[in-house]
């Protein structure tokens, strides 16, 4: 509220917006992201980011005053591959960022079934917007709301046929960014349907000694090895120094049945004391069931990720066994909403208190 009041007091010092904050958008011109259309937002707080507008509108750096709180794989930002939805080709684009989205109709590994191939985490981070609408900030006029709106579309001649319609928005002097997405079937017949948001954290934010801020009861499918982190006896929720037994595919993995508020909130988040920076993830438990969080300490590709998501990443075909796979009729549509928030040093107690 301060940085907010801030700018209103110093509107009429100001004749161009962008001085303050706003939407820029750009297209990359070297480098493996080249031809790549991007949109920077800056808050005005020290939090900016990046937009992917070719890439689901996903988004890839993130930073907050010096600090840098997405992970980048070596990749970084490469264009979309639209038939990447075959084994795992999917990791040879996967740019990391401070989120890529999984599904619609899939997340998990590859599978086969009767009703046909999905490649790694689905279509839907590898297919670009259609921009709609771009609502610029304008300080003068006391009007400190931005966003940018796009449709992304999964679809193929005799269906299923899914649409995400994606909303990123955000106001002057908050240091945080609202994701609202609505997922829309507009084939002719009922369509399977799967929802993962993986939110990758980096260095410096995540470092040796930082705090992973979830509550829930969880379970890991990983089996037994040097690599495995998730056991009743392990602090699991202290990031550790880079582990020789995560190079290469080492990882591990819990699923979560995060808990909710009275009002149907989650909150997770990761906290580094060392540099007084906490940033949070708050969703609807009802809209977002599970939370995964995905730990992978190699030397140089030294991540970890919070996933809120309508199913664990177990495929459609377990999901469909399980009988916890969502469908959506033609016609129907169904909403999500989160929000990613930076904390400053005043706040950060309080919520990790709330959690």
């Amino acid at each position: 509220m301060a940085e907010t009041n801030r700018i209103l007091k110093g509107r009429n010092k100001v004749g161009n917006a962008a001085q303050v904050g706003g939407i820029e958008t750009s297209v990359l011109d070297n480098g493996l992201g080249r031809g790549s259309r991007i949109a920077w937002i800056n808050t005005g707080t020290g939090f900016r980011y990046k937009i992917l507008l070719d890439r689901a509108m996903d988004v890839g750096d993130a930073f907050y005053n010096q600090f840098s709180l997405a992970w980048l794989s070596h990749a970084g930002t490469m264009p979309a591959d639209r038939f990447s939805d075959n084994g795992m080709g999917w990791i040879r684009n996967f740019g990391g960022g401070l989120l890529t989205t999984c599904g619609l109709s899939h997340v998990g590994g590859p599978e086969e079934d009767e009703k046909g191939h999905r490649g790694l985490h689905g279509q839907i981070s590898n297919t670009p917007a259609e921009i709609i609408s771009i609502v610029q900030p304008d300080p003068m006029s006391g009007k400190l709301e931005m966003s940018i709106t796009g449709i992304i579309r999964e679809t193929r001649v005799f269906g299923p046929s899914l649409e995400l319609r994606r909303t990123i928005s955000g106001e002057l002097g908050k240091a945080e960014l609202n994701i609202k997405d609505e997922v829309i079937n507009r084939g002719n017949q009922k369509a399977p349907h799967m929802l993962l948001y993986h939110i990758n954290f980096g260095w410096p934010l995540v470092d040796e000694g930082s705090k992973l801020l979830w509550k829930g009861d969880w379970h890991s499918p990983t089996p037994d090895s040097d690599k495995k982190l998730f056991k009743e006896d392990t602090d699991f929720k202290t990031c550790p120094p880079p582990m020789k037994s995560h190079s290469g595919t080492g990882e591990d993995v819990a699923f979560i049945d995060i808990e909710s508020d009275e009002n149907d909130m989650a909150k997770c988040g990761i906290y580094n004391e060392k540099l007084n920076l906490a940033v949070g993830i708050r969703f609807s438990k009802k809209q977002l069931p599970w939370l995964v969080n995905w730990q992978h300490w190699g030397e140089n590709e030294y991540v970890t990720a919070l996933e809120p998501a309508t199913n664990p990443p177990i495929g459609q075909k377990r999901a469909r066994e399980q009988q916890t796979l969502l469908f959506l009729e033609p016609g129907e549509r169904k909403n999500y909403s989160l929000k990613i928030q930076v904390f400053k040093k005043e706040e950060i107690q309080e919520f990790i208190k709330s959690i």
